[in-house]
């Protein structure tokens, strides 16, 4: 039995409520012990919240996504600054940019973004990051606050950029992408990076992995990434999941379990 954790999962989306219980317990059947759970906007803070407090071994994120934009409000900010007091969640996110999906004002993005690095690094939390044709001012950004720590979720950036972000404190999360054959780029730096820089993640319940296509992406399938690290490293699928869940435990500052 792998030891993973889901460093991405919206367990808390709409897609799961018909069968929330039952996808619970094939994660942990295929061996997804924890999983973070980041937010996107306000209005799902309290959802997420009572789901992570119903049930172990999930651990909340708060955040304002950018692609949720038209749902956020400048005082949304000081909601999530009192979450954060509050709640105390192992980070904050999911943030970020993104400069992909059109009609999502650039300016305003760069606004509640910035934001919410200064809140990380106010409350010294890592940060859960969203960067879609952003990646290069992502970067940038982060270097200008400093002093913050965190992942760039679903990473598809060049190994370039990768180092980049290590060297500024953040790991890279890889998941469903990495297993079509066709990702190259990815795949190659899945093969070669520092597995102190890597988690893994699904994305649920989006990114389906490479031969599910069109179908609900779930945190189960988290060992099917696990499986597709290892075959590019040559190595068992044990050591990657160990290496993995290490580095989680260490960035979102999670509990030990058996």
């Amino acid at each position: 039995m792998l030891d993973l954790i889901d460093s991405h999962s919206h367990l808390d989306a709409v897609e799961f409520d018909a069968d929330r219980n039952a996808v619970l317990r094939r994660a942990r059947a295929a061996g997804v012990g924890g999983q973070i759970v980041p937010a996107v906007a306000f209005a799902t803070f309290a959802v997420l919240r009572d789901l992570c407090a119903a049930e172990t071994a999930l651990y909340p994120a708060y955040g304002l996504h950018p692609m949720y934009l038209a749902a956020h409000k400048p005082e949304h900010l000081n909601e999530l600054t009192r979450w954060v007091a509050h709640e105390k969640p192992v980070a904050i996110g999911e943030c970020g940019l993104d400069f992909f999906v059109p009609d999502l004002d650039a300016e305003v993005q760069r606004f509640f973004f910035r934001r919410q690095l200064d809140m990380a690094r106010d409350f010294n939390l890592p940060l859960i990051l969203h960067a879609r044709r952003a990646l290069d001012e992502v970067i940038a950004t982060i270097r200008h606050v400093g002093n913050l720590r965190g992942v760039v979720h679903s990473f598809s950036g060049s190994p370039e950029q990768a180092q980049q972000l290590w060297k500024c404190g953040f790991l890279i999360g890889l998941g469903g992408p990495l297993t079509y054959p066709r990702a190259r780029r990815l795949r190659e730096i899945a093969a070669t990076m520092p597995l102190e820089f890597l988690l893994l993640e699904t994305d649920s319940p989006d990114q389906p992995l490479h031969g599910h296509q069109g179908t609900r992406n779930e945190p189960a399938l988290l060992a099917q990434v696990c499986a597709c690290v290892a075959e590019l490293r040559h190595t068992d699928p044990a050591e990657i999941a160990k290496a993995t869940t290490a580095n989680a435990k260490r960035l979102f500052a999670l509990p030990v379990w058996a």
